[in-house]
């Protein structure tokens, strides 16, 4: 498998050409929209934001807001307009099957029958009618599926930080943005600490590009525009604000769209592959329909009757509605999911999903409730613990000195933040963390300490951010204080102790030992030993706020922080051990934390079971075969690169695996790329990650993942499902009238017959079938092997055996009522036409799973088979005591004989079947 690309679509390319060939067109258009300001680059952040009557430090008000949506408009791309009913009924007019059906109609009325010809007509327009409201349905579907997913963008609303939708965004909103952000509109920066953007959707440029806040000379071009943040494109790095100066068609992504229509394609691999068995059924039943045709009018039936008969099994065989059916199944089960708190975001990844044997699994927030709850804080003095209403020390409150130094690093831990608390509110909306989750515990942790946060800010006013960085693994701001500048610094504990020179101890300052970092390097491991997760602190003034911020560093103490593994988690691990999946951790933190939280899940034993840690992995395209047959059997990985991540992926894939990887970091776009199924938080996940993944976790739950497993396992058992339905009815449909033809005896149905029975009991019975829940015990089978063909060759001796027992029992029907009846020729027909209808109809029942109860299993229990059961025996009774219908179907009412007869032989294949559901031999569909 070839990697996937980062962040950037694949159709990227494709977009610059058609813009280049399009450069003429384009400079012609106009934007729609009120710009709000062009050439923001020119000048000084200052003079655009006076431009736009905002202030940096409050932002907007929501009554400027809402005016300013009245003015400008939503800030939405406009987008391929959705499909028209024209189109969706065309798609209905240039298929097979109607061409088909014209060519037979035209025959009739050629012939003098115009009986015959106005019944196919109008078999035309209700064929046509069934195609074009499901397929409608699809499309719709689809439609609303996409509209589920809205983008979320952080700003700054009367001087607090909100979220709110992208769409909303107008300009002159002050929007915050760190790596992993997707841009939601046109910015000018007005801060930018290390930030860095991939502009490759635009520009082209595969690298990031470095941002300032510099004003520019007029000429600069796009990929020059270094003081701008252009919507589409992605954080990579760093962190920023900017003011929106540009929304919806004004932006440069706007521009592009104004000159390039594009509509994403919705064929799945699924859909293609039913698709070719289509075409491979056409070319063989157009074969076998005009070989019936010849020998029935060799065998001195009438030339009209034949060449209707082989046009009418040509249809009744060619599975047309397949796409249709597998479209709905599709859909019904992604939104299914949705409900569930799993939004798919790609077609393919729906049927890829049910095929899944790994999951590769971050740690925080998906095994844990990710709810981070500062309990453990430990400084010179010793052991902190945090409480709902305070801190203590040896059960009590702790010494003057040590609270001291406590709130020293409380405050460096609210300061150097950008997690923000929403206040609760009136109507019960309990108090909410805006950013991140660790972040915002801080910001509680503090509070007990009688910190605000916002408070501090203006009393310690930030002049400058160094973002976290992968490299460092440490963040520092800088604040004015009393004439200098306080620099307040976290990170992981080795990068905070390794670049700290000294230590505060009972209120005084002291250099830090070798010994001293031994000793705090195995209080973090003890922590970390507990399942936490273990932050270190570090402060220093300066008189320069450009000093490097990692240097000379006084360090504070830790903080350790709980975030337990969710509740549900182990019994999902268990289900996926059961269904035959692997769970793998692969997470950032450290090995100690990763194996406790992978033994309270059941990823792991109790008997300390093996974590290989990043440094260990090194590269692992370079390690020898038995090295990496050997990781493959590990169940925890440890302090891993985003690059090490990538080359797991591709170890397991070059295993034969089939990978699901979680990720929420824009570090983890490349591996949620490269996965078979990518799955990213919708909660605390990056909006690069939500962009690269295929599925989106809307609770970041691990359950979660586990339900949609299942449910792309139920809709491929589905398709399966009514696949063995249809071809085995229909095949029954061709060897009863290629049997008759052949042996020279009567045709026991006629064609405008096998046209009605494949309206009624091939349509509504499938999509019924597509349309079920599946098996509770659908994840007691291992996966299924994705090389396997859609129609296996066991699928194929199904649908044989079955459909030679519906032609036994229709011909033995029409038989029986010829020569034991001694029935005319009319009523004779009424009663095979009535025995392969009830056949077809009890032959759904067939469907269900080998092992599943008599009485209640997926089909007894699935509401819409029951109901396309009703509506087809209304229909079948309507063709045969309907006047005018039951006439130009050639049927009549039987005696109550052959009614019992039809309704005795019918049985015959449903009571077969449920004789092989008694088989072990069998397997289940899916």
């Amino acid at each position: 498998m070839q990697p996937k690309s980062l962040w950037v679509r694949q159709e990227t390319v494709e977009v610059q050409e058609i813009i280049q060939k399009n450069k003429a067109v384009v400079e012609r258009k106009e934007v729609s929209r009120p710009v709000a300001m062009q050439n923001a680059y020119v000048e000084t952040a200052d003079t655009v934001l006076n431009h736009l009557q905002v202030s940096a430090a409050l932002g907007l008000d929501n009554a400027d807001a809402r005016r300013r949506m009245r003015r400008y408009g939503s800030n939405v791309i406009s987008a391929a307009p959705p499909k028209s009913l024209a189109s969706v009924l065309y798609d209905q007019l240039k298929s097979f099957i109607i061409l088909l059906l014209v060519i037979a109609a035209g025959l009739s009325f050629l012939f003098g029958q115009w009986t015959e010809g106005a019944a196919i007509a109008a078999v035309i327009i209700i064929n046509t009618a069934i195609g074009f409201i499901t397929g409608l349905r699809a499309v719709r579907s689809m439609e609303a599926l996409r509209r589920l997913s809205a983008a979320i963008a952080k700003v700054r609303r009367i001087g607090r930080i909100v979220e709110i939708p992208s769409k909303e965004l107008v300009p002159g909103d002050i929007v915050i943005f760190d790596a992993g952000d997707i841009i939601s509109a046109d910015l000018r920066l007005i801060e930018a600490s290390k930030l860095q953007c991939d502009e490759s959707i635009l520009t082209g440029e595969s690298m990031p590009v470095l941002k300032h806040t510099d004003s520019l000379a007029a000429d600069a071009v796009l990929p020059d525009r270094l003081n701008m943040a252009f919507q589409g494109t992605a954080v990579t790095s760093g962190s920023g604000e900017g003011v929106v100066v540009a929304t919806a068609m004004s932006t440069e992504l706007g521009r592009i769209a104004t000159m390039v229509e594009y509509a994403e394609s919705e064929t799945t691999p699924l859909e293609k592959r039913l698709g070719h068995l289509s075409h491979q059924l056409v070319l063989a039943t157009l074969v076998m329909a005009a070989l019936i045709g010849i020998f029935g009018i060799l065998g001195g039936k009438p030339p009209l009757l034949m060449v209707e008969t082989a046009i009418a099994l040509a249809v009744a065989a060619v599975p047309e509605g397949l796409p249709i059916v597998a479209t709905l199944a599709l859909a019904r089960g992604m939104w299914r999911m949705a409900r569930r708190n799993a939004l798919i975001k790609r077609l393919p990844a729906v049927e890829t999903l049910g095929a899944t044997t790994v999951i590769l699994t971050d740690k925080t927030g998906t095994l844990t409730e990710n709810k981070m709850t500062v309990t453990r804080l430990v400084l010179s003095a010793g052991e902190i613990v945090a409480t709902e209403t305070g801190f203590e020390m040896n059960g009590r409150e702790p010494e003057p000195e040590t609270a001291r130094a406590l709130k020293a690093m409380l405050e460096v831990g609210v300061l150097c933040n950008n997690a923000s608390l929403s206040p609760a509110s009136s109507d019960g909306v309990q108090e909410k963390i805006i950013g991140d989750p660790m972040e915002g515990a801080l910001l509680v942790a503090g509070r007990l300490a009688g910190l605000d946060r916002n408070f501090l800010i203006q009393s310690h006013p930030e002049l400058r951010e160094e973002a976290f960085d992968n490299e460092t693994k440490m963040m520092a701001t800088v604040h004015r204080q009393n004439g200098g500048c306080l620099v307040a610094v976290k990170g992981a504990p080795e990068s905070v102790l390794a670049a700290s020179n000294y230590i505060i101890e009972q209120d005084q300052e002291r250099e830090v030992s070798n010994t001293d970092r031994e000793a705090w390097l195995a209080k973090f491991a003890n922590l970390a030993s507990s399942g936490l997760r273990i932050l270190a602190f570090a402060m220093k003034t300066v008189e320069d706020e450009n000093e490097s911020p990692y240097s000379n560093l006084t360090f504070l103490g830790l903080i350790g922080l709980e975030d337990p593994p969710r509740h549900d988690v182990g019994l999902a691990v268990e289900r996926c051990k059961q269904a035959g999946m692997r769970v793998v951790m692969v997470t950032g933190d450290h090995a100690v934390t990763a194996r406790q939280i992978a033994t309270a899940v059941g990823i792991a034993g109790d008997d300390a079971p093996p974590v290989c840690e990043g440094k260990e992995l090194g590269t692992i395209t370079d390690l020898a075969a038995e090295q990496q047959e050997r990781l493959l059997h590990i169940p925890i990985f440890a302090r891993v690169s985003p690059r090490q991540k990538l080359d797991l992926i591709s170890l397991y894939q070059s295993d034969g695996a089939i990978v699901a990887m979680t990720g929420d970091g824009v570090n983890d776009a490349p591996a949620l790329r490269q996965a078979d199924i990518g799955i990213a938080m919708g909660q605390r996940g990056s909006q690069v990650a939500r962009e690269a993944a295929d599925v989106v976790l809307q609770d970041d739950a691990f359950e979660t993942i586990v339900m949609a497993v299942a449910q792309g396992r139920v809709i491929f058992a589905n398709i399966r499902k009514f696949l063995l339905y249809l071809l085995s009815c229909n095949l029954s449909e061709i060897l009863i009238v290629g049997l008759a033809a052949l042996s020279g005896m009567p045709l026991p149905i006629l064609p405008l017959q096998i046209l009605y029975l494949n309206l009624v009991t091939d349509v509504f019975p499938a999509l019924a079938l597509g349309a079920g829940e599946g098996e509770i015990n659908i994840m007691a089978s291992p996966p299924r092997d994705t090389k396997e063909p859609l129609v296996p060759p066991r699928l194929w001796l199904w649908i044989g055996a079955y459909s030679t027992v519906i032609t036994i029992a229709t011909l033995a029907a029409f038989i029986a009522a010829t020569e034991l009846l001694e029935l005319d020729p009319e009523a004779s027909v009424s009663v095979a036409f009535l025995t392969l209808a009830l056949s077809q109809l009890w032959h759904v029942f067939n469907m269900r799973d080998t092992g599943s109860g008599f009485f209640r299993n997926e089909i007894t229990k699935n509401r819409y088979v029951w109901g396309a059961l009703v509506l087809c025996i209304g229909l079948i009774a309507a063709a045969i005591y309907l006047p005018g219908l039951s006439g130009v179907l050639g049927l009549t009412p039987p005696p109550p004989d052959g009614w019992w007869l039809a309704i005795g032989l019918s049985a015959l294949p449903f009571v077969i079947g449920q004789i092989s559901k008694m088989d072990a031999l069998s397997r289940p569909l899916g």
